[in-house]
């Protein structure tokens, strides 16, 4: 509808006070001015300026027009000054697996923003398998996720391991401790969503020891994990520092036997090179200075 030249025309003729003298003032032929005017209006179908004898003013729509104009210009300013000195900002959409978004997501997105304070976030918490097929297909470009579900063309950076730990409600289970396999395999399960990595651990290390499989709950909600085991529900095999950040949940860490521990989860902060590299490096070095 309009371009910025035109917006420069109508403010020379509202700083210099007519069409004569900001013709004078920017070189540009009184004719052509009044023809770009007319054509503006015309295209726009509103008055811009009142014109009589004493000169030309704005019309309550053409203050309202310059007056947006004038953003128009700041944002066009600053969006040339972020371009051209590589100012990081924009929308970062960031997926990440719930075990991290409880513990390193907060102290990485802090670290962000006092680096580059104009950049934005989109926060997808998701499983890591659904991370993996969303960064393929452009709809994340940063992810944090488990290191098994990461795509092979991907640039990963490991993040420091995330141990894990059998948890009770001492009110509701007595369990003998140094618990081992066979005294957890009798008891109902609550571990990560069925066909991650540490549920699939879960049912390898419980169900050789019966005729049927150990009954293993799934849940790809963290929070969910923590609330069911309180309540009794079962036990749960959950990230120790999640549980350290729950303390009002006055969960018991069972002591189990050395076959019966769980190995860490091997967490990967990952962008695709070809598509999100700077930003993808910048992520990934704020989450390992959050450690």
């Amino acid at each position: 509808m309009f371009g910025f030249r035109d917006i420069f025309i109508i403010q020379a003729i509202v700083q210099h006070g007519g069409f004569r003298a900001a013709s004078d003032a920017t070189g540009v032929a009184q004719s052509a001015i009044s023809r770009r005017v007319r054509h503006l209006e015309d295209r726009m179908k509103i008055t811009i300026f009142e014109r009589d004898g004493r000169g030309v003013r704005l019309t309550a729509v053409g203050r309202r027009l310059l007056e947006e104009a004038d953003t128009l210009i700041t944002q066009r300013d600053r969006i040339l000054e972020e371009l051209t000195q590589n100012i990081m900002a924009g929308v970062v959409r960031l997926g990440v697996a719930e075990t991290l978004s409880h513990t390193v997501l907060p102290l990485m997105l802090t670290e962000l923003r006092r680096r580059h304070p104009l950049l934005r976030f989109e926060i997808s918490v998701d499983t890591s398998e659904q991370m993996a097929r969303m960064l393929m297909a452009d709809q994340l470009d940063v992810v944090m996720l488990l290191r098994d579900q990461a795509p092979r063309e991907a640039t990963v950076t490991p993040l420091p391991p995330v141990s894990l730990g059998w948890f009770v409600s001492a009110a509701h289970f007595t369990i003998p401790q140094p618990a081992r396999v066979e005294d957890i395999a009798d008891l109902p399960i609550v571990t990560f969503p069925k066909g991650s990595l540490p549920h699939r651990q879960v049912e390898a290390l419980l169900s050789p020891l019966r005729r049927q499989a150990a009954a293993v709950h799934g849940s790809a909600s963290l929070a969910t994990m923590l609330l069911l085991v309180d309540r009794g529900f079962g036990i749960g095999t959950i990230p120790h520092d999640l549980v350290a950040g729950w303390p009002q949940m006055k969960l018991q860490e069972l002591h189990v036997a050395t076959e019966a521990r769980l190995p860490d989860l091997e967490f990967v902060i990952g962008y695709l090179p070809d598509r999100n590299e700077k930003i993808g490096r910048e992520v990934t070095s704020a989450a390992l200075a959050s450690h």
